[in-house]
């Protein structure tokens, strides 16, 4: 394209229609591409930040690896620890002991998951810790004390604050004359944590490691031994790593085994969303259609003119690439730029949508959080930026054609 079909090109953008049903539709699939550019963006930076956001929790809390014993009894588990010091990929190790349980306190019960651990070193693996919003922190767990930690959930589902005493009953019974009695140990609470997590908020109560082992009859055993490595998203290689080289009876399990139907059924939400809302581009880039079809019939006699004074179809059909593409650009930039200020501030106006409502957008029951997390990746917003340039652009060329197949001597009979 030389300066001539540009210079005649941006002309035809920027002249006022003769017919104003074409400057309509131009507009409207300026509009288009604009706001179908805007939802794909905000779509997918939220889905984004629901994967970052759960994964980083996730990650906050769970360990990255975790070395299980046979049946779920690990012995010598020092010679476990000392063992993985070894290896480069590792950071920080802490033993637990692991089962179901059953909290009770004043006619209220929950089954939770009952973790029993060593403070000092669960804070180097998990930062469960650093997230106490009532009591002390994971010192307070002192051998032989049964102190219990709580998640927030769970502890208002049970009435639970610090300094009750609640029963802690498992599945394990004790034989008696009377038949078999559940086991239970009275509890007090000495702190609460909230990672604004509702799974493991409501789910999770940590004790001390050697009350664990008292609670579950587990000798000097436990039940496996949870690791931190430098680069959490590797641990299903390190895991795999590992195992391989394990000379000991264990079963190495990353975290990625924990929940791997809902990591995978957010990917592939993703995919779906991105071709689903793609369709919205293409259905404004029919308007360029359109929209070019009417220019060309609009100015068959300027085509035919230029076509006598020695314009060549080439040049004839860049012209008109040239102004259908404009709407393309014009309305990706304005998608663009919309798209990642309003998924930017996306958390912001949905807080501001709930103080005027009055209700919660997001049950933390059904999407595990309680804020609304944006994640803007600039790979996704080029990847959109290019499809609908390209698609803007794909829709040009056969009206584009056609302008260029017109025969001047036809155009200009009727003139």
């Amino acid at each position: 394209m030389n300066s001539f079909e540009w210079l005649i090109g941006s002309r035809y953008t920027r002249a006022k229609r003769r017919n104003g049903f074409i400057s309509f539709i131009t507009a409207c699939s300026m509009i288009g591409i604009a706001l179908s550019v805007i939802v794909l963006i905000t779509v997918l930076s939220v889905m984004n930040g629901f994967q970052h956001e759960i994964r980083g929790r996730i990650l906050d809390v769970a360990s990255h690896i975790q070395a299980f014993g046979e049946e779920g009894h690990l012995a010598d588990w020092q010679g476990v620890r000392e063992d993985l010091k070894s290896q480069p990929n590792i950071l920080a190790s802490a033993p637990f002991v692991q089962g179901q349980g059953l909290l009770s306190n004043n006619g209220e019960f929950q089954g939770v998951l009952v973790r029993g651990v060593v403070p000092e070193l669960e804070d180097q693996v998990a930062g469960i810790g650093h997230h106490m919003d009532a009591g002390g922190s994971l010192a307070s767990l002192r051998p032989g004390e049964y102190g219990i930690v709580l998640g927030r959930e769970l502890a208002r589902s049970l009435d639970a604050h610090v300094g009750d005493k609640l029963r802690v009953i498992t599945p394990e019974g004790n034989l008696s004359p009377g038949g078999m009695i559940p086991r239970s140990r009275a509890f007090t609470v000495v702190g609460i944590f909230w990672i604004d997590m509702y799974q493991y908020d409501a789910n999770l109560a940590l004790i001390n490691l050697q009350d664990a082992q008292k609670l579950y009859h587990m000798g000097e055993d436990v039940s496996g031994v949870r690791l931190k490595i430098t680069d959490p998203l590797r641990a299903p290689q390190v895991a795999a790593q590992l195992q391989s080289s394990s000379r000991r009876p264990i079963a190495y399990r990353d975290w990625t085994m924990e929940d791997p139907a809902y990591f995978r059924a957010v990917e592939i939400e993703k995919r779906m969303m991105f071709l689903i809302l793609t369709l919205i581009v293409v259905i404004a880039s029919v308007n360029i259609v359109s929209n070019l079809v009417m220019a060309v019939t609009e100015k068959q006699a300027d085509i035919a003119i230029l076509r006598t004074l020695g314009a060549s179809p080439r040049s004839i059909l860049a012209i008109f690439v040239i102004q259908g593409a404009a709407s393309g650009i014009v309305g990706t930039i304005t998608g663009v730029i919309g798209g990642v200020l309003l998924a930017s501030n996306v958390g912001r106006i949905v807080h501001f949508v709930e103080m005027l409502s009055g209700s919660a957008v997001l049950s933390p029951q059904v999407y595990f959080l309680s804020e609304l997390p944006s994640d803007v990746q600039l790979g996704d917003v080029l990847s959109i930026g290019g499809v609908s340039l390209a698609l803007s652009l794909l829709a040009t060329l056969y009206p584009s054609w056609r302008a260029s197949r017109i025969n001047p001597a036809e155009a200009l009979r009727y003139e």
